[in-house]
C-alpha cells in the first residue's frame, strides 16, 4: 500500500531514529519511492529543522531546544493517534485527569473529548482547546507565564499548580529516551513540570512516540520504570522491559 506524504515522512523519521545516517538512495530503496520524492521530503524536513543533510547523508538534527510546535505536530502523527487511543481506553468516564504539555498529550486530549464528566487539570492550552466540546468536562488551567512557542506553562508555575490536585491519571510526555531507559528533557523547566504532574497522579502515564528514542538531550532524570504505565510505539530492549516488569510498570506498545 502506498503511503501518503505524512506516513512516508513518519517512516523517514523512524528510519533515521534507528540508523545514524542514510542517503536519499537508501531511503528510496527502503520506502519504494523515487529518489526525487525522497529529496523533496528531506528538503521539507530540513526546513522544519527535523533533519540535517550533509555530504550526501541525512541524519536527525540534534538540538538544545525542542523544535516548534507545528512541525512537531506532524511528526509520527499516526503513532500518536494510536497512543491516544490506548490512553482513551485506559481512562474511564468520570475520571480526574492531569494533562501535561506536548503534541502527543494534545492528541490524547482529542481522543478523551468523547468521555463524559471528566475533571481535567492542565498546563497545556492546546489540550484544553481539544476538550472544548467534551460532555460535562470541568477544566482547571495553570496560570503563570505562557511559553508562546508551545502555548503552555512550565517551570515553577506548573509545579505550584499541579501540587493543588490529586487526580486518578496523570498523562505526560518527555523530550527523549536513552537506549537504557533513562528519561530526558531539553531543560530543567521541562523536568520540573514533568515531576509536578506525575506527583499529582495516582496512576502516572508516560506517552512517548518512537522518534524520541536515542535523543541525546542535556537533562536526564529517572527511568521509564519510575512510572505506572508507558504508552509508546517504540520497541524497547529486553533489559528495559525486564526492569519495567520488576517495578510493576505496564508497557503498552501500540
Amino acid at each position: 500500500m502506498r503511503l501518503d506524504v505524512t506516513g512516508r515522512r513518519d517512516l523517514i523519521i523512524a528510519l533515521l531514529t534507528e540508523n545514524e545516517a542514510l542517503s536519499a538512495a537508501e531511503l528510496s530503496d527502503r520506502l519504494g519511492v523515487s529518489v526525487q520524492t525522497i529529496r523533496a521530503d528531506l528538503r521539507d524536513l530540513d526546513e522544519a529543522a527535523l533533519v540535517q543533510r550533509r555530504n550526501g547523508k541525512v541524519r536527525l538534527r540534534q538540538q538544545s531546544e525542542n523544535i516548534g510546535y507545528l512541525p512537531r505536530e506532524g511528526i509520527a502523527r499516526q503513532e500518536k493517534q494510536r497512543i491516544a487511543l490506548a490512553v482513551k481506553n485506559l481512562i474511564p468516564d468520570g475520571a480526574r485527569v492531569a494533562l501535561g504539555t506536548g503534541t502527543t498529550v494534545e492528541q490524547c486530549a482529542r481522543f478523551l473529548a468523547s468521555h463524559k464528566n471528566l475533571f481535567v487539570a492542565s498546563n497545556n492550552i492546546h489540550a484544553v482547546c481539544a476538550l472544548q466540546n467534551a460532555p460535562n468536562v470541568a477544566v482547571e488551567m495553570a496560570g503563570g507565564s505562557v511559553r508562546m512557542r508551545d502555548l503552555d506553562m512550565i517551570g515553577m508555575a506548573a509545579h505550584a499548580f499541579f501540587a493543588q490536585y490529586r487526580v486518578d491519571f496523570a498523562v505526560f510526555s518527555c523530550g527523549g529516551l536513552s537506549a537504557s531507559g533513562s528519561v530526558m528533557d531539553y531543560n530543567m523547566d521541562e523536568i520540573t513540570a514533568r515531576k509536578a504532574i506525575s506527583g499529582c497522579g495516582r496512576t502516572t502515564v508516560l506517552v512517548v512516540d518512537s522518534t524520541k528514542t536515542g535523543l541525546d538531550l542535556a537533562c536526564q532524570t529517572g527511568h521509564l520504570w519510575d512510572f505506572d504505565v508507558i504508552v509508546s510505539g517504540a520497541r524497547f530492549s529486553a533489559p528495559v522491559l525486564e526492569n519495567c516488569a520488576q517495578h510493576s510498570c505496564q508497557v503498552i506498545q501500540v
